[in-house]
């Protein structure tokens, strides 16, 4: 797993800015106001900050940005960063700077004066998003690990208690990163659920059904989709036990397809590269639980992930062929590119047939049609239940993370009628990510609060956002941790 960078907290000390090396991070209100450690550093720097702050280029700035003044004389630092900061700042906007900040510190130890800065603990946690990069199989010494961060505050060590758990959820996704940007040659469906029992390590209860397993127990459906493929299909199922005993969990369910070359409906070459990230879904449930074991989470909440692999090869699933899913439903494959929701349907059923969850979200990277809908900036957001949908877009939106409801509706089942079997699994290019959605919402109970979040268009991007360089994005760890923190926890401590 990637290296999260070291961040330590340490006492506010103005007097020892003489002595930092590396770069030195104050913070200045935008209307130029300096804390006692800015008036230090700009005594030490014989003047160098109140000029900045009288030129026309500090008037201009803007909450959170960085102004850096290289090796300013009387420090021995080679950067003075400046942080545009009000007094009282938001969570998002104290994590938006701290994420800044990474992209300017590049790797490098940094001092971040933080004075009595309330967010500081968001601050950092900023940085620890953005500080990353999947670097596992260069060669080359330019990547190094990245150097302490550490923030200076007059309550360093109630900042710090503050943090722990904010770290559990930066680990987390720092998971689905390596996840999603792993190579499919490497992250095989044997090797991803082989990451997922090393977890058994920090308290998770894990255990892997392999394809006799998934034949006995119906899965044909899923099953269908890796029958091409070398590798074998799994089912890994995660339990964290942190609430009252018995009490039904909060159930997450993953679309892992480690490779997606689309079978027999094989997808253009062009991009197809990109396939190694369609285990979105399940790298999603993977770093949400790896967060939830890590900060000791008071519910309890099962992860379960259908790990395939999409091959053409002479055993491959037809277009035409029918199939039986665990729930007794019979499936026309149409398109053997539209696999992902065979593979969460026989996952969904046997969830709930064996842990009766009080809801269950499914997350995974289905459909080209909700990038053209909702491009990279939201999640599709489908849902039979207005309660717990409300919720996980209010924990989105606390958490930064962009979600859009989405509709579903009994007409779009008429798309994906079948004349020779129950459902098929597409309705064509109308409406794509809805008739996906209604798909699987044949396989959810009457009576099961149900969310389908469709991560195409975020679980990974070809440009930098202001959390994660450009590739995998993390993006649902954050959300689910704060719908787990809100609203599944007993004696919460959610803010």
């Amino acid at each position: 797993m990637s290296r999260l960078t070291p961040i330590r907290f340490a006492e506010y000390d103005p007097k020892s800015l003489s002595e930092q090396v590396g770069r030195l991070v104050i913070l200045i209100t935008p209307e130029g106001v300096m804390d006692q450690a800015a008036r230090s550093a700009n005594r030490l720097s014989k003047g160098a900050v109140a000029r900045l702050i009288d030129s026309d280029g500090f008037k201009k700035a803007k909450t959170g940005q960085v102004i850096s003044l290289g090796w300013p004389a009387g420090l021995q630092v080679e950067a003075l960063d400046v942080l545009v900061l009000p007094r009282r700042v938001t969570p998002i906007e104290a994590r938006k700077a701290g994420a800044t900040l990474a992209k300017v510190a590049a790797g490098k130890p940094m001092t971040v004066m933080a004075g009595s800065m309330p967010k500081a603990a968001d601050l950092a946690l900023g940085i620890a998003l953005r500080a990353y990069s999947f670097d596992l199989h260069k060669t080359s010494d330019d990547s190094k690990p990245s150097e302490e961060v550490v923030i200076a505050h007059k309550a360093h060590e109630d900042i710090a208690a503050k943090y722990a758990p904010m770290q559990a959820v930066a680990e987390g996704v720092h998971m689905t990163r390596d996840l999603v940007n792993e190579p499919a040659n490497v992250l095989t469906t044997t090797d991803f659920a082989n990451r997922l029992v090393e977890m058994e390590a920090i308290g998770l209860k894990v255990e892997v059904l392999d394809e006799p397993q998934l034949e006995e127990l119906g899965m044909r459906s899923l099953l269908c989709v890796g029958q091409g493929s070398d590798s074998p299909s799994k089912v890994v199922v995660m339990q964290w036990n942190g609430g009252a005993e018995g009490e039904a969990p909060l159930a997450l369910v993953g679309k892992g397809v480690v490779f997606d070359t689309g079978g027999i409906s094989l997808k253009p070459a062009g991009g197809m590269e990109d396939m190694t990230m369609d285990m979105g879904g399940a790298g999603v449930v993977a770093g949400t639980m790896r967060a939830l074991a890590l900060r000791g989470a008071k519910a309890n909440v099962v992860g379960l992930v259908g790990l395939v692999e999409n091959m053409p090869s002479g055993n491959a699933t037809r277009p035409g062929d029918v199939v039986k899913s665990m729930k007794g439903d019979t499936i026309e494959v149409i398109n053997t590119d539209a696999e992902g929701r065979l593979v969460l349907c026989d996952v969904m059923w046997y969830t709930q047939e064996r842990f009766n969850p009080v809801g269950m979200i499914d997350l995974a990277t289905l459909t080209g049609a909700i990038i053209v809908g909702l491009g990279h900036e939201n999640a599709g957001v489908f849902s039979n239940d207005d309660a717990l949908c409300n919720a996980f877009l209010k924990a989105a939106a606390a958490e930064d993370e962009g979600a859009w409801r989405m509709p579903l509706g009994k007409g779009y089942d008429d798309l994906i009628k079948s004349r020779i079997a129950d459902i098929k699994n597409t309705g064509g290019r109308a409406a794509g990510s809805v008739t996906a959605a209604q798909f699987l919402k044949r396989f959810v109970k009457e009576e099961t609060p149900w969310i389908h979040l469709d991560i195409a268009g975020v679980a990974s991007v070809k440009s930098d956002t202001t959390y994660a360089p450009k590739g995998a994005t993390g993006w649902g760890v954050s959300a689910l941790n704060r719908l787990v923190l809100n609203g599944f926890e007993t004696q919460s401590e959610a803010e």
